[in-house]
């Protein structure tokens, strides 16, 4: 019997349901659908799924087997793949987007489709409160995601693929290889050893992890594990992840249980689209959903360009620029800056950065924008808003970080290069004083706050 293993966000061999279950039934298709919702996604990140695609498919010709690439409409394509081949059933993981959930249904109320959970360690309906309810709330969600985490068992990878010979295939898609981030599986099981110096993985002398609860935050440190975009696309799934991390915690219990958090972060905000897709359209807190935003375009065109005038804000949109990725920390300041002192809607950073994050998730962006701007689930209280210039002390203390992404900064110490207008330091080249004055703007800021959430208790 032949199946299709109809890939979509799971571009790996290893620890994946979805191929596993299909390869029970005999011959197996590798199938990818560049569907036309494709031309609207970033360009970096076509990209670097583009040349995982090519990554995969050299594996999966080690394997006796080839990724077969068709376009259209994924219904289309499936109904044309199965007639030339007369496969009986297609197996995908199971994925929670809105768009992923309404492609499938339609599919599958024609074709036999059977959708293998596997993107999360736990789905999304496994973990929920004692009355059945969702949570809403990240610690206790954490908790009982903890409770419920038994031994893994890592599916490996195949070591044959039995596929039929001359499957019609479309060319795979053009690429360019990423310096920074090369693109496929192989890759990302190289930086998960490097990251957690499993001995089993990767006999590496020092890792991330060892330093990762004192280091994570830090801008100016190579302190993550920069397996984002990896997670993003499946190279890796999460259980692997969360395996390595229960694998590490013997010697870095802290800090491999401050990423395992980290880990559970991701799993919580794809629990939360898939239980509240109206997430994707608005505020969570209904308390929230009529700001009165400024949204003063040429401020948020000096965001975006990184020359706000504030060092540590200005970094992190120019590493973002320039690379499709950006620190943690610094996505958290930018974003602070964006809504908390220009009042600018959160919904206009969230789109930018999904039009330029290699890592662009609409799960885990959506809750990491409503959560800098107090709108969301677990939300930051709405009252909290960084203090830029107290943050890039903190997390940039020499300012390597802004050094490294602004130039014009270079020449000023690290007393100056935080706050250089503080220090009255004319600079030809780079913005002072900063566009708005921090001090005052938090108070334009908690008045529309305010005025929201009285709005709605007023209704």
């Amino acid at each position: 019997m032949i199946s299709i293993w109809w890939i979509r966000r799971d571009l790996r061999l290893t620890d994946n349901p979805a191929l596993h279950a299909a390869l029970q039934s005999g011959w197996v298709i590798p199938l990818f659908i560049l569907d036309p919702v494709f031309d609207s996604h970033a360009a970096r990140r076509k990209n670097f799924l583009y040349e995982g695609l090519h990554a995969l498919d050299a594996e999966l010709k080690k394997r006796n087997s080839y990724l077969v690439i068709r376009k259209g409409k994924p219904i289309e394509a499936l109904r044309q793949l199965i007639r030339e081949t007369d496969a009986m059933k297609i197996y995908a993981e199971e994925d929670y987007t809105p768009y992923a959930k309404k492609r499938d249904a339609e599919i599958s109320d024609e074709l036999l489709l059977e959708l293998i959970a596997g993107q999360t360690t736990h789905h999304p309906e496994l973990v929920k409160k004692k009355d059945g309810t969702p949570y809403t709330v990240y610690t206790p969600y954490s908790k009982t995601w903890k409770s419920l985490l038994a031994d893994i068992d890592l599916l490996p990878a195949p070591k044959t693929i039995n596929t039929p010979a001359d499957v019609f295939s479309e060319p795979l898609p053009e690429s360019q290889p990423n310096a920074l981030f090369p693109s496929g599986e192989v890759e990302a099981q190289r930086r998960l050893a490097q990251f957690t110096n499993l001995p089993t993985l990767a006999p590496r002398a020092s890792a991330g992890v060892t330093n990762y609860h004192d280091s994570r935050d830090r801008m100016d440190l190579n302190g993550t594990s920069s397996l984002s975009p990896y997670l993003r696309f499946g190279m890796i799934s999460l259980r692997q992840a969360v395996h390595a991390a229960k694998l590490s915690t013997f010697n870095f219990q802290l800090s491999t249980e401050t990423w395992l958090n980290e880990l559970i972060w991701r799993e919580f905000y794809i629990q939360i689209l898939h239980h509240f897709p109206q997430v994707t359209r608005g505020a969570f807190n209904p308390a929230f959903a009529n700001i009165e935003w400024r949204n003063d375009e040429s401020d948020f065109a000096a965001w975006k360009e990184g020359r706000t005038g504030v060092p540590i804000v200005d970094a992190g949109m120019r590493q973002l620029n320039a690379t499709g990725w950006m620190h943690n920390r610094a996505r958290m300041i930018t974003a602070s800056f964006l809504v908390k002192d220009l009042l600018i809607d959160w919904r206009w950073g969230e789109k930018y950065f999904m039009d330029n994050l290699l890592d662009g998730d609409l799960a885990a962006n959506n809750g990491g924008w409503q959560w800098t701007a107090g709108t969301g689930t677990d939300a930051a209280p709405y009252f909290r808003i960084f203090n830029p210039v107290l943050q890039s002390q903190k997390f940039d203390p020499n300012g390597d970080y802004i050094r490294k992404w602004i130039p014009e900064l270079r020449g000023l110490n690290a007393k100056e290069i935080h706050a250089p207008w503080e220090a009255e330091i004319e600079l030809a080249m780079y913005p002072q004083p900063p566009i708005v004055d921090h001090a005052i703007v938090k108070e334009r800021t908690m008045a529309a706050y305010t005025a929201s959430k009285k709005s709605m208790s007023s209704q």
